[in-house]
Parts: C-alpha cells; sequence; structure tokens
C-alpha cells in the first residue's frame, strides 16, 4: 500500500531516481508527483487514450520528469511510440489471466526503434531469465514479485544479479 509522501521521505534517504508507480490519470497527479519529489512517472498505456496519453507525457517532460510508459501488447506499443516515448515498459502479464510470460517483452521488443530504452516488467524470476532479455534488447527491469516472495529479498536480488 503505497502514500505519496513516501517520496519525500526516501528523497531525504537516498539521492537515487524517483519513480511514482501509480496509475495517474490526470494533470494533478503529474503535477503532484514532481511537488512530492517524483523525478519519473509511469504511465499505463491501456488506461489512457492515446491523446491523453501524450498530454500527460508532455506535462511530465516539461516538469523535467522522465516517464516510463508501460505497454502490455502492439495497440498500446503503437500509442507509447506514437507518442514518442523514450522509456518503454513491456508488462509481461496478461491482464485477463494474470500469468506472466517473458516471451511478451521479447515479441515486442522487437518493435521498438533503437535509441529506445526497453524496460521489461514482471515474470523475472530467474538469472537466466534476465539473460535471455538482454539478449533481446532489453535495457532493465522491473521486479518485484520475485523478490518480495522471498525471506530474504537481498539474497534473491544477488542471485539474480549472479
Amino acid at each position: 500500500q503505497g502514500d505519496i509522501e513516501y517520496l519525500n521521505q526516501i528523497r531525504h534517504v537516498v539521492d537515487l531516481p524517483l519513480l511514482r508507480k501509480d496509475f495517474i490519470i490526470d494533470e494533478y497527479q503529474v503535477v503532484e508527483a514532481r511537488v512530492y519529489s517524483a523525478d519519473a512517472i509511469l504511465l499505463i498505456a491501456t488506461v489512457l487514450p492515446e491523446k491523453e496519453l501524450r498530454h500527460l507525457y508532455n506535462l511530465s517532460k516539461a516538469l523535467d520528469m522522465d516517464v516510463l510508459v508501460e505497454v502490455h501488447d502492439k495497440k498500446d506499443l503503437k500509442k507509447a511510440l506514437n507518442i514518442g516515448a523514450e522509456i518503454i515498459g513491456i508488462n509481461n502479464r496478461d491482464l485477463k489471466k494474470f500469468k506472466t510470460d517473458i516471451n511478451t517483452t521479447i515479441t515486442l521488443a522487437k518493435g521498438i526503434p533503437e535509441g529506445r530504452i526497453i524496460v521489461s516488467e514482471s515474470g523475472i524470476n530467474t538469472k537466466e531469465d534476465i539473460e535471455t532479455l538482454v539478449t533481446n534488447s532489453v535495457h532493465t527491469f522491473l521486479i518485484g514479485e520475485a523478490l518480495m516472495r522471498e525471506e530474504d529479498p537481498g539474497e534473491k536480488l544477488k542471485e539474480l544479479l549472479g
């Protein structure tokens, strides 16, 4: 369970970029993210019409924030590319069945031009998953569940980064 105030609290402890990972659907949330020290926001292409996605993306950039545009399928990817998204997150979770498959990233990454940052999200459980994704043009990863379900997340992270 999140709280926007966590961004300010974390900012006082670390100097790493902070991502507001939320369901952002309006301008207020974008401005709020900046006020609360976010360096980047998540925009989910599935939940926003392209016109609104573009508007929120441009507002974020005007506020000097990076934007992670999350896609789930080819339709979402087309929207992300149309608005000029520089950082594209490919979510491997099927929103209908809630199963994950890293082949989603492998398939969609082929349609992303060079020069964009590709983030693979969800379903990354092993070092081999990471190696497979890296060989398929993925630059970085958003790993949550694999760490959260471990008794010692730090050990799991060491295993993943091996």
